[in-house]
């Protein structure tokens, strides 16, 4: 929580600053945008069950979550664009079977989305409205620190993503921005959250949702 209220501050520091800058053009135009992307993930809990009856519930933590997008604008107000984002984090988990267990696994996720931004100029200014839809997958790296067993699950994905860039020069601008990712079916399939043996793969999947608050900065290439 600490990290996401440093994030806000920033933002809300560079917002003020940059808001009274009123000679510079928010219009978009066609060609090349270069976006980098740093938010904080907030938490997020999973459950399910897995072969032989036995529940399990965790917990995603929060963290810094990164990451870079090439945009094309086909028009000054769309665009297309592929984004790579990327978080280290961990997942506690609990488990209920015959005695109660616990696990602090370590996950990387990947994000590897395709998307179609909007961009409305607001007023006559340098601040841009931005709203983005997003498909694509999440390749999640999941390892047992106890037992050094290691996996890698890939399922479908999509987000949505809204806020504003204001335009501190012709070419760069700042990114404010909130974002919703989900991971369909992320903890399931390939995904083994036991302690030990062989061979337990799990039986029933969990969708996971990250909100995160953030921004970044914006390139105009053209």
């Amino acid at each position: 929580m600490k990290k996401l209220k440093n994030v806000l501050k920033i933002s809300l520091v560079v917002t003020i600053l940059l808001l009274p800058v009123t000679n510079i053009k928010a219009q978009g135009e066609e060609g090349w945008y270069l976006n980098g992307y740093a938010l904080y993930a907030f938490d997020d809990g999973f459950d399910s069950y897995y072969t032989g009856g036995r529940y399990y519930e965790g917990k995603i933590k929060g963290g810094l979550q990164w990451g870079a997008g090439i945009e094309y604008r086909v028009q000054p107000e769309m665009g297309v664009e592929l984004l790579y984002l990327r978080q280290d984090t961990n997942a506690p988990t609990n488990y209920f079977a015959l005695t109660p267990e616990f696990t602090d696994f370590d996950l990387g996720i990947n994000y590897i989305m395709v998307g179609g931004n909007r961009h409305m100029p607001i007023g006559a200014g340098n601040v841009e409205g931005d709203f983005g839809l997003m498909l694509g997958m999440v390749i999640a790296d999941l390892e047992n620190p106890e037992s050094g067993y290691s996996d890698t699950a890939t399922k479908f994905a999509w987000g949505l993503k809204g806020g504003v860039t204001i335009w501190a020069t012709e070419k760069m601008g700042i990114k404010l921005q909130a974002q919703l990712l989900s991971a369909v079916q992320s903890m399931g399939g390939g995904f083994y959250f036991g302690t030990g043996g062989a061979g337990a793969g799990l039986s029933s999947y969990s969708t996971i949702y990250q909100f995160g608050l953030g921004g970044g900065l914006a390139f105009n290439l053209n």
